[in-house]
């Protein structure tokens, strides 16, 4: 099992594999592909790029896609995954990516903002040519935009994160895990929270994701500001992540710093690799033990 961060910063850090840079962001920063790591490129949030051009959102009957609108639930500002224009600057994107020493190239936020979207006009009408149900169509259409993306990033590495609803995901965004499967090395789960002093649904999750994901999987934890209670809460959910057939545990990092805290913490821990041990956590137990020979 590999333990690798997911970072705002294109930092190695020795002891984690794989690294993955945030290279595009839902606020619409863009920065320089990180070499020799997976960059992380959000599609279809670009709060920058609504700002500039309120017309690219999308919109359903409770409004636009935005998180100033109370009535429709939303973590960022969305623009309408069938925007030509838009569609063709993040495609273009990935192909300047792929085009660099970078290990591979992960999409996140590439479908429908929820349930309900979109409903311009240019989605009502592609929906009603398409003669597919409204489902279908909005499956289609994101199933078609990672076909083109794998295109683009050929010759890399090519993942997609996955909103964590192992039941709606086709309904609420146009998800369908099995059509995607074609196109992609693995999926990427973030299951992200506070903390994780309660985490029994981080395991049972992680078990649905397991059986029904028909590609290898990389859980994501959240693993930023932690104070030694968190840590240790954390530690001990990668070690129940650990016993599914995950390919491995991503954790997300402000920093390098974060990333090393976390190792250092576990190696200077011995009381929580006794309770590895005890319970027989082989995984974290050998990951501890790799970080070990760092020193």
């Amino acid at each position: 099992m590999k333990v690798g961060i997911v970072s705002y910063e294109p930092v190695a850090v020795k002891g984690f594999d794989p690294h993955i840079y945030y290279v595009k962001r839902a606020d619409g920063m863009v920065f320089p592909p990180a070499e020799n790591m997976y960059n992380d490129i959000t599609c279809f949030c670009d709060a920058k790029a609504i700002r500039s051009n309120p017309n690219i959102v999308a919109v359903s009957k409770d409004g636009p896609a935005l998180r100033q609108n109370r009535r429709v639930n939303l973590p960022w500002d969305y623009v309408c995954p069938t925007n030509e224009v838009y569609m063709d600057k993040v495609l273009g994107f990935i192909s300047e990516i792929a085009a660099k020493e970078v290990e591979g190239v992960i999409l996140n936020l590439y479908h429908f903002p929820e349930e309900g979207f979109c409903v311009c006009s240019r989605c009502v009408e592609l929906w009603r040519q398409s003669g597919l149900n409204w489902m279908e169509w909005r499956t289609q259409t994101v199933t078609k935009f990672i076909e083109e993306a794998s295109e683009r990033a050929k010759g890399r590495r090519f993942a997609v994160e996955i909103w964590p609803d192992p039941v709606l995901s086709k309904e609420r965004f146009g998800i369908d895990f099995a059509q995607l499967a074609a196109y992609i090395d693995f999926f990427h789960v973030p299951l992200s929270a506070n903390d994780y002093t309660t985490m029994y649904w981080v395991d049972m999750l992680t078990r649905i994701f397991t059986k029904i994901l028909k590609k290898p999987v990389f859980i994501e934890l959240s693993a930023e500001l932690l104070d030694y209670v968190k840590l240790n809460a954390l530690l001990r959910t990668m070690a129940y992540v650990s016993r599914h057939e995950i390919e491995g545990i991503l954790l997300l990092v402000h920093s390098s710093g974060d990333a090393e805290k976390i190792r250092d913490y576990a190696i200077e821990n011995k009381e929580m690799q006794q309770w590895f041990e005890r319970h027989k956590f082989s995984k974290m137990t050998q990951i501890i033990e790799e970080w070990k020979t760092l020193y």
